[in-house]
């Protein structure tokens, strides 16, 4: 089947893409990793020993690098929909959050301790009806939060990716309400032309 000339601007783009080259050197799983670092080093979010719960992490890109952030006396569990390759440091449980069982698993695993950092990179599967994907991408968004301001310590830190268009500023407006400081990120490794950005909510107002 004959590639279309978005795919092939894709194509060119992934092939020559300096962070899909850098990543392969750096052993990362994802160019993702890139655009977390670049955020935490802003932002200083994950430190070490700290508890960071990874939504959406396959193929586990982000995972990778808050492990390294967090070191051996901190700890990372993960959690999505696909599969994703086991990795040092990392509990990962497969599944949908929003689901009983699934929830409680992760519950399980966290067993009680403060969680630091909540992070995703989530995104739905494409379609190509923009309002559709829109939609879809932002009721992921707003799960992700529900979930950090269930599991989150006081003082915890968010940050989700989120694309701009209908419903964006009005997830905003509500992580807000959650933090005492809200910031929005585009990190380099971010492609200039792609819609989406970073919410970054730090001091979690426990209810």
């Amino acid at each position: 089947m004959a590639r279309t000339k978005s795919s092939n601007r894709w194509m060119d783009e992934h092939v020559n893409d300096p962070y899909v080259k850098q990543a392969q050197l750096d052993g990362y799983r994802s160019r993702a990793s890139y655009k977390l670092l670049g955020i935490n080093e802003k932002d200083k979010l994950i430190r070490s020993g700290m508890c960071v719960l990874d939504l959406g992490a396959a193929p586990g890109g982000w995972s990778q690098v808050a492990t390294k952030l967090v070191g051996d006396k901190g700890q990372v569990i993960a959690s999505d929909i696909l599969p994703m390759d086991s990795m040092a440091g990392v509990t990962f449980i497969q599944g949908d959050f929003t689901e009983d069982s699934v929830f409680e698993a992760i519950m399980e695993v966290i067993d009680g301790q403060p969680i630091d950092v909540v992070i995703s990179d989530m995104a739905p599967n494409i379609s190509g009806v923009s309002t559709a994907d829109q939609a879809a991408s932002m009721y992921l968004v707003e799960l992700a939060l529900d979930m950090a301001t269930q599991v989150l310590k006081p003082k915890g830190s968010f940050v989700a990716k989120v694309f701009q268009g209908e419903g964006s500023d009005e997830f905003i407006k509500t992580v807000k309400q959650h933090f005492k400081q809200v910031v929005i990120r585009k990190p380099d490794a971010s492609r200039p032309r792609s819609r989406e950005v970073f919410v970054v909510g730090k001091e979690f107002i426990a209810n």
